[in-house]
């Protein structure tokens, strides 16, 4: 019969016949380097989410509003990471950060809106 080893340091196993690990200590690292870079990079977009996402709730607390981009760059707002887009009628494109969405106007000027709970 083989002899079963953790995955992560490679002990001799004892006990159940499925046991992978020697020890929560072992199956946490294991799964934390396994996971690690996939998982940093979700972290990083969702930070961006999240600081946008309080931008522009901040920017807008009566759920329709304008602001210049200055404003919104001034604050650390990335452009660049949205969650959503909505297309008008007459073709004006809404970003969506979750609830919280901008448009651009003309000369750098924004209106700000909030979308209705769904």
């Amino acid at each position: 019969m083989e002899q079963r080893t953790c995955l992560e340091c490679g002990e001799p196993l004892k006990g159940r016949a499925d046991q992978k690990f020697c020890n929560d200590l072992c199956r946490n690292a294991y799964n934390n380097k396994k996971l690690g870079r996939a998982s940093n990079y979700v972290r990083k977009i969702n930070r961006l989410l999240k600081k946008n996402h309080a931008i522009l709730k901040e920017l807008n607390p009566d759920d329709k509003t304008t602001t210049y981009r200055s404003a919104m760059e001034k604050q650390g707002f990335s452009f660049d990471y949205f969650t959503n887009t909505y297309i008008t009628k007459s073709g004006r494109v809404y970003y969506f950060v979750y609830d919280q969405g901008y448009s651009e106007l003309e000369n750098n000027k924004f209106v700000l809106v909030r979308k209705e709970d769904i």
